[in-house]
């Protein structure tokens, strides 16, 4: 794994707090006034600008020497695909030309930002395209809150509703900088979000699950299950090697906070009647709802989804059984939607995903996602 190029300390890594005392201490030093603090805090994330240089109720003569300081950095959008049913897929690249992805979903009054947390993935999940890329390295703290930040700089720009970290990468496999990010998109002096409108999703990495479960926030917990057999779930999920089934709903039943459990419907793998019901008993042992979730298709070739008929008597035989179960839309078919999807295409070369021109204007492109196994 390739780790975060050596770089200053930056300002966007610090948990708002933080980052008034450094930047007070900085102003001080500098012989500036107190309340200067009070315009640079909100600048980070709350009325976010790309450079400090944006800044222009501020000094001239500051707004330079904050720029080399403590520059903000940001995200360059390579490409923008937008979906008919509003789904919004973005591939951002980051300063060591590393890409991720983050993906806005829009439905009546919620918007659901879908974020990541590495650089691809080390799980190899069967069903997930960006396990098929090895993982790159870690995202820092800064680049994880940063895909929130960027929604707020696109002009007329809004603060999502909710946040997913289920984007790329294991977010508990990466906690040094998950951790940080949690506190930053929750702080009122960050990103506001409220801490039941921020999940977490975890294929159940356990020491992860302890650092999560000990934080005194109501951050949510959705735990990527996909099989109600230990058996089953090997075959589909290698980490099951090590973090086991039953230890994995053991922690589930010990979070102090009611747990989602997601499990994609895959045709002929893990959607039968008895599937349904092995699962009914782990859900209702662990007091947790179910997402079902149609495998999306430009996720992992070889595999396909359930049908419609199948997936609706899944969800209800569910539901007989008292289970609280959702079964979710598949949002973005026409686009490069899957997680991780859009990096493959652009590492293929099959679309052009070079930041292009001022970061505000990337390249959009509407486009067909790749049919099963491409």
């Amino acid at each position: 794994m390739n780790e975060r190029p050596a770089e200053r300390e930056r300002i966007l890594d610090l948990a708002p707090p933080a980052a008034r005392a450094v930047l007070g201490e900085w102003l001080a030093a500098r012989g500036e006034a107190a309340w200067r603090v009070s315009q640079l805090v909100p600048r980070l994330w709350q009325r976010p600008v790309r450079r400090w240089e944006d800044a222009t109720e501020l000094p001239a003569a500051l707004r330079s020497d904050l720029d080399a300081e403590w520059p903000l950095g940001a995200l360059s959008l390579g490409t923008r695909q937008e979906s008919s049913d509003g789904t919004v897929k973005y591939l951002w690249r980051l300063a060591d030309g590393e890409a991720i992805e983050s993906v806005l979903i829009p439905d009546g009054q919620r918007r659901t930002l879908c974020i990541s947390s590495q650089a691809g993935c080390p799980l190899q999940c069967s069903f997930c395209a960006t396990g098929t890329m090895g993982l790159r390295r870690n995202l820092a703290a800064w680049e994880i809150a940063g895909q929130v930040r960027e929604l707020l700089l696109e002009p007329g720009g809004q603060t999502p509703t909710n946040v997913v970290f289920m984007g790329m990468g294991e977010p508990l496999l990466n906690w040094p900088g998950v951790g940080p990010a949690l506190t930053i998109l929750n702080h009122r002096e960050g990103l506001g979000i409220g801490a039941r409108h921020i999940t977490v999703s975890t294929v159940g990495i356990l020491p992860g699950l302890a650092e999560l479960a000990r934080r005194s926030e109501q951050f949510r917990l959705a735990i990527s299950l996909h099989a109600p057999t230990s058996e089953l779930r090997r075959t589909l999920m290698p980490i099951e090697r090590k973090y086991r089934l039953s230890d994995v709903l053991a922690a589930a039943r010990a979070f102090p906070r009611r747990v989602t459990l997601e499990y994609v419907l895959i045709g002929g793998v893990n959607d039968r009647e008895e599937d349904a019901a092995a699962l009914a008993v782990l859900a209702k042992g662990a007091g947790a709802m179910v997402n079902l979730l149609p495998l999306h298709p430009g996720g992992a070739g070889g595999l396909s989804m359930s049908p419609k008929r199948r997936m609706h008597g899944f969800a209800a035989s569910l539901r007989r059984r008292g289970v609280e179960a959702v079964l979710r839309r598949s949002r973005g078919l026409d686009i490069a939607a899957a997680c991780g999807q859009l990096r493959i295409a652009a590492e293929r070369g099959e679309i052009d995903a070079e930041p292009h021109g001022d970061v505000h204007e990337p390249r959009r492109v509407r486009r067909r996602a790749h049919p099963p196994g491409a």
